[in-house]
């Protein structure tokens, strides 16, 4: 019964419906593309049931989909052996796995090199250390002992920014006092 579903008529749809629901085809081929980053790529499927595919066809392949340990990828040129259906967007793969079964060997992952720093003009005005004020390092990096506290105004170590005497008045949020009128429930 599955290889009546792997062998495909002229005319017929891969994974068509039958009886109400959607049948997986068997594929091989080989990985044509996969982006690392985005967990995604197609594979170029070169035999459908055992029966050579030509020309081959394009599979969507999602990372979700890959038999493998840990990080889940594909190398282009990789051999795979899956199993697919049609949707409305093309061939999708339903799961992935190296030739024989076995787990894909995926792609290489090679550690990014840390960026640099950028220049300090990049920084954003408050991305610096709390302890010595320093823009290219954070509090935790810092190799100063810890430094007394300081107003964020003026960076006086006298006072807080809350009493500083430079930082221009704040307007008053106190609340307004009740007019004689809204009071409703008085005796």
């Amino acid at each position: 019964s599955s290889q009546k579903a792997c062998k495909l008529t002229e005319g017929e749809e891969p994974g068509s419906l039958q009886g109400g629901q959607q049948q997986s085809m068997h594929g091989a081929g080989h990985c044509k593309w996969f982006n690392v980053r985005m967990g995604f790529g197609f594979i170029s499927m070169t035999s459908r049931g055992g029966t050579p595919v030509d020309p081959p066809m394009d599979v969507f392949v999602h990372q979700s989909k890959l038999h493998m340990e840990g990080f889940r990828s594909l190398r282009e040129g990789e051999p795979l052996e899956f199993t697919f259906q049609r949707s409305p967007r093309g061939l999708e793969s339903v799961q992935v796995t190296g030739p024989g079964g076995g787990p894909c060997l995926g792609s290489e992952r090679r550690q990014k090199p840390k960026p640099q720093a950028p220049p300090q003009r990049w920084k954003p005005k408050g991305d610096r250390c709390y302890n010595c004020g320093g823009l290219d390092h954070h509090a935790k990096e810092c190799g100063l002992p810890p430094q007394p506290k300081k107003c964020h105004y003026c960076q006086s170590a006298t006072h807080m920014v809350a009493h500083c005497p430079h930082r221009p008045p704040a307007p008053c949020l106190l609340p307004q006092p009740l007019r004689e009128d809204a009071l409703l429930w008085t005796n």
